[in-house]
């Protein structure tokens, strides 16, 4: 019997499972079998991302369907990684470039199950599927200023998939402990990240101040930290790159790739604000029948942000 569950397949195998999925669900909201009971009462109401709740098959159309946008990256993503010589642990088909083409098209179905039916159940789908993309990088970067192996890697992404994915369903958001893995990822990202760029014994300690500029960037300030530590507790974890990063890495990256990513992703968080009825309830972008729906770019932007990381982790060269 052929084995089709190889490397070699993992573009056809997730464009199958993509269908399935869009197919199953779209069955499942149709005959209303999925969506929230607690929802039909907010009909013809905005719901909190501003779309309009719909009866019909989905309660946000618009920001249900941007989602494809993960899938279409994603998708895309593992495409260019087949058949091509790998030149660089970001390139070809290996655990890794799976994991991360593999986690930008869940990504897609994770916000879908949330916007198409205003569960508590999809929203935890929502924000399983962006703690799965989020943690990648900054474990990647780990590894490669690290004695891991590949294996080691893999094992701690999923133990940390698990036990938020079991934290979060049993209490709900900040798992009981006041911690949004999500926010905290990225300021991980963002140390580990200047880490490998400019690694030194002394730039280990160093590095976990750069957290509190990532901060800022979302408009928390230090005085505001200090004055509510037990609010910000997890600002500890912003030495955990420096701590694990015990040797310097072998190679370096082009950041032109990086800073797109991020110019999209800031821009994209942005137009978010604009489309969240509980933090700006006043906002004048909001137009729950519009077609454009602020929170469905915001869909759009972060998809085009994880081809942009993707590209500069490809751009890893040896030094």
């Amino acid at each position: 019997m052929i084995n089709i569950f190889k490397k070699d397949n993992a573009f056809i195998i997730t464009l199958i499972l993509s269908i399935l999925f869009l197919i199953v669900f779209y069955v499942l909201s149709y005959f209303q079998l999925i969506q929230s009971e607690e929802s039909l009462s907010f009909i013809g109401e905005a719901s909190r991302w501003c779309e309009r709740i719909s009866a019909g098959a989905f309660r946000e159309p618009i920001n249900t369907l941007t989602n494809l946008g993960f899938m279409f990256a994603g998708l895309y993503i593992l495409y260019t990684l087949t058949n091509e010589t790998s030149f660089n642990d970001f390139s070809g088909l290996n655990k890794i470039t799976i994991l991360y083409g593999v986690a930008v098209v869940y990504l897609g179905p994770g916000s879908m199950m949330m916007h198409g039916t205003n569960t508590e159940w999809g929203g935890w789908a929502d924000n399983l599927s962006m703690v799965m993309y989020i943690i990648i990088p900054w474990l990647y970067n780990i590894y490669k200023m690290s004695q891991w192996s590949v294996n080691t890697f893999l094992k701690v992404y999923i133990s940390i998939v698990v036990f938020y994915a079991v934290m979060r369903g049993l209490f709900g958001y900040g798992m009981g402990i006041g911690l949004d893995l999500f926010g905290v990822s990225i300021g991980l990202w963002v140390i580990s990240e200047f880490l490998y760029r400019f690694w030194s014994p002394s730039m280990r300690f160093v590095s976990g101040f750069v957290g509190f500029l990532v901060l800022m960037i979302f408009g928390i300030f230090p005085s505001e930290v200090f004055e509510n530590i037990s609010e910000y507790w997890w600002i500890v974890f912003f030495w955990l790159p420096g701590i694990l990063a015990v040797q310097k890495p072998k190679g370096s990256r082009t950041y032109i790739w990086y800073f797109a990513g991020m110019t999209a992703y800031i821009a994209a968080w942005l137009i978010w604000l604009q489309g969240n009825l509980t933090i700006n309830p006043n906002s004048e972008f909001c137009n729950p029948d519009s077609l454009i729906q602020a929170h469905g770019i915001w869909h759009i932007l972060t998809a085009v942000s994880t081809i942009f990381f993707f590209y500069h982790y490809r751009s890893e060269r040896s030094v």
